[in-house]
């Protein structure tokens, strides 16, 4: 557990207990022997996932709105960062429901499988989220999931009620988020990544098109 958990010490700062940790990591090896089935990451990343991915991803904690009941991942996956963000969620005790957007039948049944093993509050959702209407939810979070302008048009269309919309950018980021403001107005502040020199965060509020 040691050198698992020196490997989470950047989360530190947040204030979740060791406990939390070995989730986070029972978690990554979940998703590596599911890897070994279906094509739930890249296999090029499998080697590095504990940083690349889960801790990666469990930075987002504190953006969260913690008044809201829901929060919402539009495009989960493996659950990064959805049920990261879930078993952080759990470890600082706050009563939240994750619910988790994802297509495809063989992830979702995943994430079913690991929100069961994991006691986490979350709900599944096996559905195109362009195709659902007057969604309500406290924060929105979307990793790797579509390019920035389209997040954006998903949002403003199809929740009815938000309180922020967190965005995991890369390296093109700020070149996506220059082109985003020729369409789109909207508040946000912008926080270097815990894990990359080329990524960063944005906590996106009041989103309107131009």
């Amino acid at each position: 557990m040691e050198q698992n958990y020196n490997n989470y010490l950047i989360l530190d700062k947040f204030n979740v207990p060791r406990e939390t940790f070995s989730e986070l990591d029972e978690f990554k090896d979940l998703i590596i022997e599911k890897n070994k089935e279906i094509n739930l990451i890249s296999r090029k990343t499998v080697s590095d996932l504990r940083k690349r991915h889960i801790v990666d991803c469990a930075q987002v904690i504190d953006l969260i709105d913690i008044n809201s009941k829901i929060c919402t991942d539009i495009g989960s996956g493996a659950g990064l960062p959805g049920v990261v963000a879930s078993i952080m969620l759990k470890g600082k005790k706050i009563d939240m429901k994750m619910n988790l957007y994802e297509k495809s039948y063989h992830k979702s049944s995943f994430l079913r499988s690991v929100s069961k093993k994991l006691k986490l509050n979350n709900e599944i959702f096996q559905e195109d989220i362009f195709e659902k209407k007057n969604l309500v939810s406290g924060s929105i979070l979307a990793r790797a999931f579509k390019p920035l302008p389209v997040i954006l048009d998903l949002v403003e269309k199809n929740f009815e009620k938000y309180t922020n919309l967190i965005v995991f950018m890369g390296k093109n980021g700020k070149q996506l988020l220059k082109e985003a403001f020729k369409k789109w107005e909207f508040e946000y502040k912008e926080r270097k990544s815990l894990t990359s020199d080329d990524s960063f965060l944005l906590n996106i509020k009041n989103i309107k098109k131009k």
